[in-house]
C-alpha cells in the first residue's frame, strides 16, 4: 500500500476561518479530500476529526502535515505525547510547515537524526511554553497583590440597593405587588433582586 500524506487544520471557534491553513496545506501538495479540519479549542486533543485521523486513518509510513505547531495543539505536554504516539507507535511522520526543524522524515540525513532534532525542538518549545505560563501566573499574582495594597476591589462590583428598595421591598413582602413588578420598579435583574432580598432579610 502506498504511503499517504494527510493535512490537519484547526481553528478555535466556528467563527474563525481556516482558509489560510487549507491554502498552505494544498500548496504543499495535499489533496483536499485528505485534509482534516476541527473547529475546536487546542487545550486538549479530544477533537472528532483529529481522533479519526490518528486512530483510524494514519498508518506506518504516512505523513501528517500541519501549518504550525499551535494548530496541532496548545498544551505542549500533550503535544509531546501525541508526537511520540504518532511517530513511535503508529510510526508515521510529522511535518510542521512554518518550522522546518519539526520534520521527522529523512531528508538527506539519517532518519534517526531528524527524529532526534524534532524531539529536541519540541522539548524546548514545551519548556518555553511552561515558563511563559509561570510568568503569566506570577504577573497576575503580583497585579492582584498590588491592587489589594492600593485598596482596589477586584472581581465583579458589589450590587448596591436602589434608593426605592425598602419601599418596594415592603410592598412585595406584603403581597401588594408581584416579584416581577418589584424588579421592574427597582430596575434589577432577577438574580440581583433575590440576592439583595436575601442580604436585606438577613440583616433584619
Amino acid at each position: 500500500m502506498d504511503n499517504r500524506i494527510y493535512g490537519y487544520a484547526r481553528v478555535s471557534t466556528k467563527e474563525q476561518n481556516e482558509a489560510r491553513q487549507i491554502h498552505a496545506l494544498l500548496e504543499s501538495g495535499i489533496a483536499e479530500r485528505d485534509i482534516f479540519i476541527d473547529k475546536s479549542s487546542g487545550k486538549d486533543f479530544k477533537r472528532e476529526n483529529y481522533l479519526l485521523l490518528r486512530n483510524r486513518i494514519l498508518r506506518e509510513g504516512d505523513l501528517l502535515v500541519v501549518m504550525s505547531i499551535d494548530r496541532l495543539g496548545r498544551n505542549y505536554t500533550e503535544i509531546q505525547e501525541e508526537w511520540r504516539y504518532i511517530t513511535q507507535v503508529i510510526k508515521a511522520d510529522i511535518k510542521v510547515l512554518d518550522m522546518p526543524l519539526l520534520d521527522t522524515r529523512a531528508n538527506n540525513q539519517n532518519k534517526l537524526d531528524n527524529k532526534f532534532i524534532a524531539d529536541l525542538v519540541l522539548q524546548i518549545l514545551s519548556y518555553v511554553a511552561e515558563k511563559e505560563r509561570e510568568n503569566i501566573r506570577k504577573r497576575q499574582e503580583q497585579g492582584i497583590a498590588a491592587a489589594k495594597a492600593a485598596g482596589k476591589h477586584l472581581g465583579r462590583p458589589k450590587a448596591t440597593y436602589p434608593p426605592n428598595f425598602k419601599e418596594v421591598y415592603d410592598l412585595w413582602t406584603n403581597k401588594k405587588i408581584t416579584a416581577k413588578k418589584a424588579m421592574e420598579e427597582m430596575r434589577l435583574k432577577r438574580t440581583t433582586f433575590y440576592k439583595l432580598v436575601k442580604e436585606y432579610a438577613a440583616k433584619k
